[in-house]
């Protein structure tokens, strides 16, 4: 089995893309370690109507349909240093912040680990791990650049979520996905879930 693939769901607005990544990684078998900080919460009540306690949280409280993927999922309190994603001894394939709030971008370009998903992200570039985080804040400052700057330069990858439009897409879903898809090709894995500039069919 593949290693496990880490994703933390932050206060940005947008978490309908880290629902849709988990449900993508789950549906292609892999294992996922979550956590979702506490404003990360707050924005899955306001924009998907979720209610959950993060102590509490289940996958079904993200995906109604859950039993029925394939993968495994891993859940971790935001404030449980404890856990295995905590260090970098615990092997994983990459890490994922999506959606990446700017306070979050902040404490990982200052490596100053204020909760677990920043610890979980400063272990992935200590470690040489491949990092992908999705802002979506728009505009951004100098400050914030800065900080897209220097974790960029520590190997990191800054993945807005800015969907293109040269693929048709009708639905609100398939710009989902098209920022979905980019993630998965930067992690590596194979999937059909929006048409590639030049594809025919």
């Amino acid at each position: 089995m593949s290693l496990p693939i880490v994703v933390g769901i932050t206060g940005a607005s947008g978490v309908v893309y880290g629902r849709r990544l988990v449900e993508v990684l789950l549906q292609g078998g892999h294992k996922v370690h979550l956590s979702i900080s506490e404003s990360g919460q707050q924005v899955l009540q306001h924009e998907l109507g979720t209610q959950f306690e993060l102590k509490k949280f289940r996958l079904s409280d993200l995906i109604p349909d859950a039993e029925s993927l394939p993968g495994e999922l891993v859940y971790h309190y935001y404030k449980d240093f404890m856990t295995p994603i905590a260090s970098g001894s615990f092997r994983t394939r990459a890490m994922v912040v999506c959606p990446c709030s700017g306070s979050t971008i902040s404490g990982i370009a200052a490596a100053s680990s204020g909760n677990l998903i920043q610890r979980a992200a400063d272990v992935h570039l200590k470690e040489r791990r491949p990092l992908i985080l999705v802002p979506r804040e728009t505009p951004l400052s100098l400050i914030q650049l800065d900080n897209m700057r220097t974790i960029a330069t520590a190997g990191g990858t800054i993945l807005p979520a800015a969907p293109g439009f040269y693929h048709g897409a009708e639905r609100i879903e398939q710009l989902v996905d098209f920022i979905v898809a980019r993630i998965m090709d930067h992690l590596g894995i194979e999937h059909r879930l929006t048409k590639r500039w030049g594809d025919k069919a």
